[in-house]
């Protein structure tokens, strides 16, 4: 084994003793006298397609959970309303500690004020432990005519409305990326929400989307040449793919964007301090 595998392997066990001691220390005040847990499967909802940046950090978090409590521990994907229908999934959901809300932090941030639910996260659920980050790539369908995003911008300017950008969803990290990204640069880029990142690189694959902004998912397509790798979506260097530009390099401010994922359960007390959504 080398060190980066040994490192990964030390990771995920720490990431798995953490988040067991946190969902076991959130799940007590629902178990009451129970001196043990887990006793059954766990599962973790996503709200997002197989295959996308939450369904990765999903399934990693599942495998070693699976080997650090003893016990099976599935990934349910409950894809729609960028993350919302698994939202409202777990916070009707037993509140025992075995249903857990795996997502990007839009559920909590952007979500309340673009969708009206029955369920608020910041009402509802209980953040429970920090799961992982993960910068965004631009990439891009092999035949466009772009060699990075600084030609892009420009081919953007020079036809306003003509290029499109998929994301995983309204409101979600890519899509914010993307409108921020329009925003500095001054161009007018036409967005097409999919019902996760898997699904629109997919499309960006078919030439059916001009571009994306891609969190780690399209690696193995990049090297495969079957989408092209135009920049990072950050001020920093890509630890993956260092000789990328980064906005940074090419002089574009107040665009970077990371996507943090989370972990909630469902809310066992009442918040101190009770509000009400902004889409109601």
């Amino acid at each position: 084994m080398n060190s980066r595998s040994t490192s990964h392997f030390k990771h995920r066990r720490l990431l798995a003793a953490c988040a067991a001691a946190a969902l076991a220390g959130a799940s007590l005040p629902a178990m009451s006298q129970q001196s043990t847990w887990p006793t059954k499967p766990i599962r973790l909802v996503v709200g997002f397609a197989p295959g996308g940046g939450t369904d990765i950090m999903a399934r990693a978090l599942a495998q070693a959970l699976t080997e650090s409590l003893g016990q099976p521990v599935i990934v349910d994907n409950k894809p729609g309303a960028s993350g919302n229908v698994s939202a409202a999934e777990v916070g009707r959901a037993p509140a025992d500690g075995y249903t857990v809300l795996i997502a990007p932090t839009s559920v909590e941030t952007a979500n309340p004020y673009l969708f009206k639910s029955s369920v608020l996260p910041s009402r509802d659920l209980t953040p429970v432990m920090g799961v992982g980050r993960m910068q965004m790539y631009v990439v891009a369908k092999p035949t466009i005519e772009a060699k990075n995003i600084k030609d892009l911008v420009a081919l953007a300017q020079a036809q306003p409305g003509k290029l499109n950008y998929a994301s995983s969803g309204t409101g979600t990290a890519p899509h914010l990326a993307g409108e921020m990204f329009k925003q500095s640069t001054g161009t007018f880029i036409t967005h097409v929400p999919y019902r996760g990142s898997a699904p629109a690189l997919q499309d960006v694959m078919a030439g059916q989307a001009d571009f994306a902004f891609d969190p780690g998912i399209a690696f193995p397509h990049i090297k495969a040449g079957k989408v092209k790798l135009l920049g990072v979506a950050s001020d920093r260097k890509s630890p993956f793919f260092p000789e990328a530009p980064t906005y940074a390099d090419l002089g574009i401010k107040n665009a970077s964007l990371d996507i943090w994922f989370g972990a909630w359960l469902r809310r066992t007390c009442p918040p101190m301090s009770p509000s009400a959504s902004p889409a109601n």
